[in-house]
């Protein structure tokens, strides 16, 4: 059986072949049948692979409390693609971006100039671009702030939060966060990393 046949495709259909200089931002929104979530880093699309509980309900958890404490300047998308350059759009796993960015229901990117934070939840299948690819890209591109999440021995949450050091345009660590993250920036916020498996919407611990 064909590759195309098990997307659902018919035996005579080609898989896009990238232009000699690679593929476009912009050609992300022309192509036909790329699969959800196709992102694109250095002129090449990158296909995502099947997600697990942990990545899904962390993703969950964190957009739930970032929008139920963002200021109203501030609004929260989740797998939704960022434009960094030319040849550079990958989609954060959440994302907190100025609100007056929105341009209406049929916007599918955001410019990287219009975001604050990006939140990559590592999986198996994409360490190397969580850990290091895209990191060094949302910074080369100055987005100020970023989280790094892994999953710990005990199936929780944990956090790496960066910021980025304007002298250098590269991100510096600010802390690791087990159980609860509690932050002043972008603005003040704490999540109960614990609550990962409850339904949201989620409001921090009360002191």
């Amino acid at each position: 059986m064909s590759a195309a046949r098990d997307y659902g495709l018919g035996e005579d259909y080609e898989w896009p072949r990238p232009p000699e200089s690679g593929w476009t931002a912009d050609d992300l929104d022309r192509l036909p049948n790329l699969p959800p979530h196709t992102e694109l880093i250095d002129g090449s699309l990158v296909f995502v692979s099947p997600q697990t509980r942990f990545h899904m309900r962390t993703i969950r958890l964190l957009e739930y409390a970032l929008l139920s404490q963002a200021p109203d300047m501030y609004d929260v998308d989740r797998e939704f693609s960022v434009k960094l350059d030319r040849r550079n759009r990958p989609e954060p796993d959440v994302l907190v971006y100025r609100a007056d960015a929105d341009t209406g229901p049929h916007q599918t990117w955001h410019h990287s100039d219009t975001v604050i934070l990006a939140v990559e939840v590592v999986s198996e299948d994409s360490e190397e671009r969580d850990r290091e690819v895209k990191p060094r890209k949302y910074a080369a591109a100055g987005i100020r702030y970023f989280w790094r999440v892994e999953e710990g021995s005990n199936g929780l949450p944990i956090v790496y939060t960066y910021e980025l050091d304007p002298s250098t345009d590269t991100y510096v660590n600010t802390g690791i966060h087990h159980d609860r993250l509690k932050l002043t920036v972008p603005f003040p916020l704490t999540i109960d990393l614990t609550a990962i498996n409850r339904r949201p919407p989620v409001a921090p611990r009360s002191e």
